[in-house]
């Protein structure tokens, strides 16, 4: 059978958009040739997958435009496009699913703030089940068919993405066996921080006797004023896309990270990851996969010395 167009639209957090992957690859392996909407940054994170991808337009109504110029073209070369659901809708927003509406698309997606009327198969969404299991069971009901949920996450590299952080690597003259930290993060967990307070006195003082080079990648903004200012012994790499900054973690001999999107991208290519959770409950939103490790405390956040034990095993076992 021919591949069967099938528009997506992407969450807009890049962890979010790691934990569907798996869902998005077996569509494919279905045989549906997606075509996905998302952030401007999209683009550059799944280039190793060879999934085209556009950058999602700023108003309502070009996003609705833009739709329907992706539905031409699909039902031009599916005469059952349009008898057939035909996109998903990951967002949990009402305006994701209105917009899919007035496109004219048949979307499926997930029955939240009222909006399953707007959807041709409204899904409901799981509230205890990791975040990777709710895109996966929502795959599941497009194909009309469960399936074990992997193990872990695999995001492809591209070779560009790979010639990007050699010449990071060797712009900051990185030496092998370097730890990679990802102190920020975006958002709040159940309006609580989720940026571990002692990272600083981590990479000030903790890190440095164990003579490894220490990055850091911070994104624009105030990221990098805090960078500039809490990680001054660091060595830090600005403006590294996405899928570079991937190629970089895959090969730290460390990486540490904050419940964000980086500590998602440092599970999903095989690095050695040391996930540091304070209100995050990883039930849900944890980090996936085999070279994951979690630290953290039923009230509170772990301590610095608890921490430094943990990767000096870690580096020791690597």
């Amino acid at each position: 059978m021919p591949d069967r167009p099938l528009i997506v639209r992407l969450r807009n957090w890049v962890g979010d958009v790691v934990l569907g992957l798996p869902m998005l690859q077996r569509l494919q392996d279905a045989g549906y040739a997606l075509q996905l909407l998302g952030k401007g940054w999209a683009r550059d994170l799944l280039a190793g997958h060879g999934w085209p991808v556009q950058a999602l337009a700023g108003s309502t109504g070009e996003r609705i435009a833009q739709l329907r110029a992706l539905r031409a073209p699909a039902q031009a070369l599916d005469g059952g496009f349009g008898r057939r659901l035909n996109a998903v809708a990951l967002p949990y927003s009402f305006s994701s699913a209105l917009e899919m509406r007035l496109a004219g698309l048949r979307a499926i997606g997930y029955r939240h703030e009222g909006r399953g009327w707007l959807l041709s198969r409204a899904v409901p969404r799981s509230r205890t089940r990791h975040e990777m299991a709710v895109y996966w069971e929502l795959g599941s009901a497009l194909l009309g068919q469960p399936a074990p949920l992997p193990d872990r996450v695999d995001l492809r590299l591209s070779a560009q993405h790979q010639a990007q952080a050699d010449a990071v690597r060797a712009r900051l003259a990185l030496r092998p066996g370097y730890i990679v930290l990802c102190p920020f993060a975006g958002g709040t967990f159940e309006k609580l921080d989720k940026s571990w307070p002692a990272f600083p006195q981590m990479a000030g003082q903790a890190l440095p006797p164990l003579g490894r080079d220490l990055l850091v990648c911070p994104g624009p903004g105030d990221e990098e004023a805090q960078a500039a200012r809490d990680y001054a012994g660091c060595r830090i790499a600005t403006g590294v896309g996405l899928g570079a900054y991937a190629a970089l973690l895959r090969g730290a001999a460390l990486v540490i990270a904050n419940d964000t999107g980086p500590g998602h991208l440092a599970a999903a290519v095989g690095a050695p990851l040391l996930s540091v959770l304070g209100p995050t409950d990883p039930a849900r939103w944890g980090a996936i996969g085999p070279t994951v490790q979690i630290v953290r405390r039923e009230s509170g956040w772990p301590a610095a010395d608890e921490v430094l034990a943990r990767a000096r095993a870690l580096l020791h076992a690597g």
